[in-house]
C-alpha cells in the first residue's frame, strides 16, 4: 500500500510539473525591434493606421509595426508639444502647428505619417504664417489660409494642395487683412471660402473668383439637395443663423433663420431642414445665471424654399440631444440627461408621449421587434410608431459604472452587462431573465461582452470571465494592477463609481451619434463600410489603411493585459478561450509608459528616455 501511496505521489508530481510545463507563458525577454529617437521622449500615440507617432526633444517621429528603423524623423520641428499635433482621425495625416511670438501660428506641416512624407509645409511652400490648414474628404485636398512671405509683400492668401503628390494646385491672394472664418468646402465644382469678409467662390480649374457675397463671420457651408445652392451658418455673438445662398452668390431667402445656440446637427431632408443647435453654459451664478438662456439643445424643422420654420412648436428636450436621427415618417431623438421622443415633419408628436429613460442613451438601434435602447439605469425594446414597450415594463437596474451589451445571434437573444449582472432577452418573444451575476475584482465591471465558439467572454482591465451559453461560469481569471496596494484599490473604484464610462462595443458602434439609425448588430458591416471608404481614396496610404481595416484584428483570439508580475510590472497575453497566458513581457516598471497595437499585435515600450522597444504579440 505505502508502495502504491508513493507510486502515485510521483506521477502527481510528474503531472504537475507536466501541467506547469504546457501552461507557462512564453517569456519575452528581448524587444523583437528596438528604436532610438536621439531625444527624450514626451508624448506617443497610436493612430487609426497602426502608426506610432512620438514626440520627443528633437522633433517627431513614426514607427510602423514590424519594420526596422522609423519610417520617419523630422528633426526640425524643435521639441513637438502633445497640444501642437492634430491626428486627422480616419485618414492617414497628422497636422504639427507651431506657434511663434504673440500665438501666431508661424510654422504649420501636414505629415503623412504612413508613407513618412511630409505633404505640406509652411516654409517651403512660402507662407509665413498660416491657420490650421482643412483637409477637404473624399477629394483629398488640402486649403491653407494665411499670410505670405516677404517675397509675396506679406500677402493674404488661399491655396490649394493635392494631398496625394503634395503639389500647389492653386495660389490666389485676399484682399486687405482677411482670413478665414470657417470650413472651406468644395460645391459643383467651386471652392466657398467662409471669411472675415464675406463668402467667397473660386473655380476650381481656373482659380479665378466666381463672385463674393457680404455675409461675414460663416463658420459651416453646407451643400444644399441640388448640389449646386448651399447653406451658411453665420456666428453672431453665441448663437447661429442660417442663410441660403445661390450657385450665383445671392440670397435666397429674404432673412437669416435666428437659431438658439450653435448648430451640432444639420440635416437635409425631402420634408426641409432639420436641424439641433446647442446653447452653452453661461458660466454666470446667481441672478446672472436666472438671467441667461438654459444649457440645452434646441431642434429646429424650416423649410428649405424660405427658412421658415415648420413647426408650430418645436419639441421640449430639457437637455442636450445625444441621438438624432432622420426616419422616413419624421425625427427621432434621444436626450443624454434621459427621454426618447419622435416628431413628425409635421411637427406632430408620433409617440402617445414622450418616452422616459435613464440617462446616458448609450444605445439606439433596430432590431427584428422595434428599436432596443440601452442607458446606464435601465434598457427596452419599443414599437417606434407609438413609442410603447413591447414588453410588460423595461429593464430596470442599478446604476452601474459600465453598461455593456451584445447580440448573440445563434440564439437569438440580447444580452446586457449591468455591473454585476447579466440580462438575456429573448429577441421573438421579448422574455427577459437573469442568465448570471458575477463578481469582478478589484470593483470593475464588464466593460465588453463577446459572443465566443464556447461561451460568452465578459472583460474588463483586469478582469476576464467565460460563460457557458447557460450562464455557468467556465472561468474567471483576474490579473492584479501593478502598483496598486488594496487599500489604494478600494479608494480608485469609489472615484469610479462617480462617473460613467461609455462603452464602445457593437451595440454603441450601431446607434450613437450617426444620423441613420443602424442595426444592433451591424458592427461588422460598419468595419467593411470604413474600409471600402479608405480603399475609394487611391492612395498608397489609404490603401493600406483599408488592408489593416479588412485583416483579421490579434485581438480576435487574445486580451492583453498590464499586471504585476513576479519581476515587476508587465504586460501579459491571455488566450480568450481557456484564460490562460501565452505570453508575458516584463516592462520592470510600476507605471510603464507603452501602447499596444490590438489590432496589429504589437507592443510599443519606452525603455528608456529615448529609446523604444517593440514587441510582436502575435508569436
Amino acid at each position: 500500500m505505502k508502495e502504491l501511496i508513493n507510486t502515485l505521489k510521483s506521477m502527481l508530481i510528474v503531472a504537475l510539473v507536466f501541467s506547469t510545463t504546457i501552461t507557462y507563458a512564453q517569456r519575452a525577454e528581448t524587444p523583437d525591434y528596438q528604436y532610438d529617437l536621439g531625444g527624450k521622449i514626451d508624448y506617443m500615440t497610436l493612430t487609426d493606421a497602426g502608426v506610432l507617432l512620438i514626440a520627443h526633444g528633437d522633433g517627431l517621429a513614426g514607427i510602423k509595426p514590424g519594420q526596422e528603423g522609423l519610417v520617419f524623423n523630422f528633426d526640425d520641428y524643435g521639441k513637438v508639444k502633445q497640444e501642437e499635433l492634430f491626428i486627422v482621425p480616419k485618414t492617414p495625416y497628422v497636422m504639427v502647428g507651431q506657434t511663434g511670438f504673440g500665438g501666431i501660428s508661424t510654422k504649420q506641416s501636414v505629415i503623412d505619417f504612413v508613407s513618412g512624407k511630409r505633404i505640406f509645409d509652411t516654409k517651403s511652400n512660402g507662407w509665413k504664417a498660416a491657420q490650421r490648414p482643412t483637409l477637404i474628404m473624399p477629394q483629398n485636398k488640402l486649403i491653407v489660409s494665411g499670410q505670405r512671405t516677404a517675397k509675396e509683400k506679406y500677402t493674404q492668401a488661399i491655396g490649394i494642395y493635392n494631398m496625394e503628390t503634395g503639389a500647389e494646385e492653386k495660389l490666389f491672394a485676399l484682399k486687405g487683412a482677411n482670413v478665414l472664418s470657417g470650413s472651406p468646402k468644395i460645391i459643383n465644382g467651386g471652392i466657398i471660402l467662409p471669411t472675415a469678409k464675406g463668402v467667397y467662390r473660386i473655380d476650381a480649374e481656373t482659380g479665378a473668383e466666381s463672385w463674393m457675397l457680404d455675409l461675414k463671420n460663416v463658420t459651416y457651408v453646407y451643400p444644399a439637395a441640388d448640389g449646386k445652392s448651399m447653406y451658411a451658418a453665420v456666428l453672431k455673438g453665441k448663437n447661429h443663423e442660417v442663410h441660403k445662398i445661390s450657385e450665383n452668390g445671392t440670397k435666397l431667402w429674404a432673412d437669416g433663420k435666428k437659431l438658439k445656440g450653435k448648430v451640432s446637427n444639420f440635416q437635409i431632408t425631402d420634408k426641409g431642414l432639420a436641424l439641433v443647435s446647442n446653447v452653452a453654459p453661461s458660466g454666470k451664478k446667481g441672478l446672472g445665471k436666472l438671467a441667461s438662456a438654459k444649457p440645452q439643445s434646441h431642434i429646429s424643422f424650416l423649410s428649405a424654399n424660405n427658412g421658415e420654420d415648420l413647426w408650430e412648436k418645436a419639441p421640449k428636450t430639457k437637455g442636450y440631444v445625444q441621438h438624432f436621427y432622420v426616419m422616413e415618417d419624421g425625427i427621432l431623438f434621444g436626450i443624454q440627461s434621459g427621454g426618447i421622443n419622435k416628431i413628425s415633419f409635421d411637427g406632430n408628436p408620433l409617440f402617445k408621449k414622450p418616452l422616459k429613460t435613464g440617462e446616458n442613451i448609450h444605445t439606439m438601434a433596430l432590431t427584428k421587434q422595434g428599436m432596443i435602447y440601452i442607458t446606464d439605469s435601465d434598457a427596452n425594446i419599443i414599437n417606434l410608431d407609438t413609442g410603447e414597450s413591447i414588453w410588460s415594463k423595461p429593464i430596470k437596474y442599478k446604476r452601474a459604472k459600465a453598461v455593456c451589451s451584445t447580440y448573440d445571434e445563434s440564439h437569438k437573444r440580447y444580452l446586457i452587462s449591468t455591473g454585476n449582472e447579466l440580462v438575456a432577452i429573448d429577441e421573438d418573444s421579448g422574455d427577459i431573465s437573469t442568465l448570471a451575476t458575477y463578481k469582478f475584482e478589484e470593483k470593475e465591471s464588464p466593460t465588453s461582452i463577446e459572443v465566443r465558439k464556447n461561451g460568452l467572454l465578459l472583460t474588463s482591465d483586469q478582469n476576464m470571465m467565460m460563460l457557458d451559453f447557460e450562464g455557468s461560469e467556465s472561468f474567471h481569471e483576474y490579473f492584479r494592477s501593478p502598483g496598486k496596494s488594496a487599500l489604494a484599490i478600494v479608494a480608485l473604484s469609489a472615484l469610479a463609481l462617480s462617473s460613467t464610462a461609455m462603452m464602445a462595443d457593437a451595440s454603441f458602434q450601431a446607434g450613437a451619434n450617426r444620423n441613420a439609425i443602424g442595426q444592433y448588430n451591424s458592427y461588422g458591416a460598419q468595419k467593411q463600410r470604413e474600409a471600402d471608404a479608405f480603399q475609394a481614396i487611391a492612395t498608397a496610404s489609404f490603401n493600406e489603411m483599408s488592408k489593416r481595416f479588412r485583416a483579421t484584428s490579434a485581438t480576435e483570439n487574445a486580451q492583453f493585459i498590464l499586471t504585476k508580475l513576479d519581476e515587476g510590472a508587465g504586460l501579459i497575453k491571455i488566450n480568450k478561450d481557456t484564460g490562460l497566458a501565452e505570453k508575458e513581457i516584463i516592462l520592470k516598471n510600476k507605471k510603464p509608459e507603452y501602447e499596444v497595437d490590438e489590432f496589429g499585435g504589437y507592443l510599443y515600450y519606452q525603455a528608456k528616455g529615448n529609446i523604444i522597444y517593440s514587441y510582436n504579440l502575435n508569436k
